[in-house]
């Protein structure tokens, strides 16, 4: 084994539920994403000569798990039906009033973030979630760092309108909201 597959191996496992829930987030299956995570491995593993040392890593990863669900989608055209996870009822839950309460506004947050545009979608995981600043974002989705710009202040926008929550307060809810 390589240094380089070796390297980018150990970077993997520890890098694993980030890219799982991208996965999760693209796809809103855990079945699909656990399929689509396995995939960016090998094919992480496979081209890890290609990685460049001194670049982040989790960009990498980032754009060669979307790559591959852009391929997964062109193919799903012709496919079937898919199970949606927001309708999986067997998944067990705490119980009481904070919790639910709690649930109800994340459920709202993902309905909310379910209807935004694929593009808008997509920034906002990046940077909101995963954490990448928009030239990273901007790397991982081939778009001007404007186009990321542009197109997490129209998620935030929408996010805010669809929750009921307004101003900087209602922001940082929202945000608060999407990294739990």
């Amino acid at each position: 084994m390589s240094d380089a597959v070796k390297e980018v191996g150990e970077r993997l496992i520890a890098f694993l539920p980030n890219l799982r829930r991208f996965a999760i987030s693209l796809c809103r299956t855990r079945d699909i994403a656990d399929d689509l995570v396995q995939a960016a491995c090998e094919r992480a593993l496979a081209s890890a000569e290609r990685f460049e040392p001194g670049t982040r890593f989790d960009a990498w990863m980032f754009r060669i798990l979307r790559n591959l669900w852009i391929d997964q989608v062109r193919r799903q055209k012709t496919a079937g039906v898919q199970d949606d996870i927001s309708e999986r009822h067997d998944i067990a839950g705490a119980s009481g009033d904070r919790e639910a309460e709690a649930r109800l506004t994340l459920k709202t947050v993902a309905d909310a973030i379910d209807h935004l545009p694929d593009e808008q979608r997509e920034v906002l995981l990046l940077v909101c979630v995963e954490e990448l600043s928009y030239r990273e974002a901007a790397d991982v989705l081939d778009v001007p760092i404007g186009t990321v710009m542009s197109r997490l202040a129209r998620a935030r926008k929408s996010l805010a309108e669809a929750t009921g929550i307004t101003g900087a307060t209602g922001r940082s809810q929202v945000m608060k909201g999407v990294n739990e």
